[in-house]
Formats: C-alpha cells, structure tokens, sequence
C-alpha cells in the first residue's frame, strides 16, 4: 500500500491512563490533550504530560489549543516530549509560524467548516495557502463555540483538489467514517481521521465527555483500516 494511501487515525480528548492504553492497543497513530479550560475535555498540562509518558514510541501527542499565549503553548511543548500542536480557534497564520519556529514542533490547523447551506461559501484552497506550513489542515464542523460538537458537515461540498494533507474530524464514529474517507480522501494530499465523541462510551443521555469505550476505539480502527 501507498504510505499516502494509508488513513492514520487520531483519538482525541483522552483524560484517563486507561483509555491512551486502549488507543495504544488499537493501534492508533496519535491520541490528542485538549489543554482548553472550557472544555468538557480539558486536562492541564501536567495531566497531559503525565498520560503522555504512557506513550511508546511513534505513537504522537497531540496538544489542542483554542485562542493560547505564546507562554501557555511553550510551557506545554517544554512538558510533553515530541508533541504536535493543534490550533483551533482563530490563531493567525503568523502566531502559527511563530509557535512551530519558536518551539520546533509541528502544528495542525483546523478549518471550521459552516453546516448547511453556508458551507460552500468557505475557501478552504485559500484557507490551506495562507497555512502552508502546517503538518495539516483538520476540517471540522463550525458549530457554537470551539470543536465540532460532534457534528458532520457536509464532506461532498469540499473542494476537490486541496494542496494539503487532511485530517477529517467532526461526528465521525465507525458507521460513517468509512464513506467520510472515501470522498474526502482523494481531495488532498493525504487523509487521517480524528474522532472523540464517536468512541466515548454511551449513556442514556448521550455520550460521557473524555471518556472513552475501548471496544468503540476498537470499532472504529477496525472500520478505517477496512476502508484502507
């Protein structure tokens, strides 16, 4: 297989040991610490360092910011060793930069993709151009605040040729992410997935925020290598 063609997987908003040694075990290729108060999600940065050790090699942390200081995300660099950083609220195209030359780590940006009728108005070509220098441009949903809510938009009205490497995010779970990379991934350099609120485990009520089910994460690893 094309190593461009293969779908890496990320699992994001882990706040337990146990659930980075299930995505360990499932096989992911990044697990994400979301290092944003507000969030149901949030962990601090020593809580992220310390499940981070928990990592073995080639098994990437990622570190999710939303609107930080330069101070807060060179803090958190100097914490976890070899991270990647996430930026997603509305950091500029220079304060990015800055970050990746300031602490030598690479940066992901996402893209807030409208819902609806408003999406085909987001210019995501020009969008991936003004950040050229990230590892990726993650899309997910733009909803109420900052992160997807757990919501898709809708994947069909993309851009068919970006000059970036992907990150699908936003609603994704094992019934769907199988058609989700078979019409976004032929519209980038390469395609990853990144899902949270799809593998968490399931109340009567919803889903437990940064909690996660580790037959779900099972599930869904299974359903992205079959669609590989």
């Amino acid at each position: 297989m094309n190593a461009l063609n293969r779908t890496r997987i990320k699992i994001c908003g882990l706040t337990r040991e146990a659930d980075v040694d299930a995505c360990v075990a499932a096989g992911v290729d990044a697990v994400g610490f979301v290092l944003y108060a507000p969030s149901p999600r949030a962990v601090s940065i020593e809580r992220a360092a310390e499940l981070a050790k928990r990592l073995p090699p080639f098994v990437t942390p990622v570190l999710l910011f939303v609107n930080p200081s330069a101070a807060e995300v060179i803090a958190a660099c100097e914490a976890v060793a070899g991270p990647t950083l996430q930026f997603h609220g509305d950091e500029t195209p220079d304060f990015c930069a800055d970050m990746r030359e300031r602490t030598g780590c690479p940066y992901l940006r996402a893209a807030r993709i409208p819902l609806g009728d408003d999406a085909p108005g987001f210019d995501l070509v020009k969008y991936a151009h003004n950040y050229s220098d990230a590892q990726a441009i993650l899309l997910d949903a733009h909803v109420e605040g900052f992160g997807g809510g757990g919501k898709t938009f809708n994947w069909s009205l993309l851009p068919p040729n970006v000059n970036a490497h992907l990150v699908l995010s936003g609603g994704l779970d094992a019934a769907n992410v199988t058609d989700g990379i078979t019409q976004v991934r032929p519209r980038g350099l390469s395609l990853a997935v990144d899902v949270s609120s799809g593998v968490e485990v399931l109340t009567d009520t919803g889903t437990q925020k940064g909690i996660k089910d580790a037959s779900r994460i099972q599930q869904f690893v299974a359903a992205v290598r079959a669609a590989s």
